[in-house]
């Protein structure tokens, strides 16, 4: 089975537990204002690996990986390949290895039935609150976004949920509220990551002669989201 790769990053450490082999895919349908990849969003870019060979690959990188460790794909978004992606997860668990989802909810769900029965761990970027915020920001339905969250814990696989939160759009205690609530109110929540937004894309965009929706918006401070963090955190003790 062959898949549409944009990049690999072979020993990654933040993106799900451990050291990680980061798998990032070709293709999204969603058009978030911060996306911090737009040369991810074409399905006819990257470059066509097979599902095989790059498990061969990444096996070269298992004694790293340790008990924590594991693979990572990512995107664009993976559940726009689901076939590509429940097999190289089959595959992985062949040889021991954990698996980790990173997504955006996007994408069929009987596919994505397929693949989660192949996943270790779920990292969901839950990305808005409200169906209206969805729609605006990222020309997405909530709806179906919350349907595949459903699906993920009726199936009982772990959830990581993140969230990135940008200056001036969702970076107040009211609008964390609202996400925390959210994931929370997800039985098989384990985790929850606040990102700070980074605008180091802008040049990306540039590149691709694509407008930026949010130039001229300033990094979200590291320190102030972690007492932010902290402060909501204290609120639900």
């Amino acid at each position: 089975m062959k898949g549409r790769v944009h990049s690999i990053q072979s020993l990654g450490a933040v993106d799900g537990p451990g050291v990680r082999y980061v798998v990032f895919l070709q293709g999204c349908p969603l058009r978030c204002a911060y996306c911090h990849n737009p040369d991810t969003w074409d399905f006819a870019g990257g470059m066509e690996r097979e599902a095989a060979d790059l498990v061969q690959e990444i096996c070269r990188f298992k004694p790293y990986f340790g008990k924590k460790g594991g693979v990572t794909v990512s995107g664009g978004e993976p559940l726009q390949q689901p076939a590509f992606v429940e097999e190289l997860f089959s595959l992985l668990h062949k040889e021991g290895i954990h698996t980790a989802l990173d997504t955006s909810g996007v994408g069929d769900l009987t596919a994505a039935r397929r693949v989660l029965e192949h996943t270790d761990l779920v990292l969901g970027d839950l990305k808005f609150a409200t169906a209206e915020e969805y729609r605006t920001y990222c020309r997405g339905d909530m709806e179906k976004i919350l349907s595949f969250y459903r699906l993920v814990s009726e199936m009982k696989v772990p959830l990581w949920v993140r969230h990135v939160v940008v200056p001036g759009l969702n970076d107040s205690l009211e609008d964390m509220g609202k996400i925390k609530a959210l994931a929370e109110s997800f039985p098989n929540l384990e985790k929850m990551e606040w990102l700070p937004f980074h605008n180091l894309c802008l040049e990306k965009y540039q590149q691709l002669g694509i407008p930026f929706p949010l130039e001229g918006t300033d990094n979200m401070d590291d320190q102030k989201l972690e007492e932010m963090a902290q402060a909501l955190t204290a609120e639900g003790a």
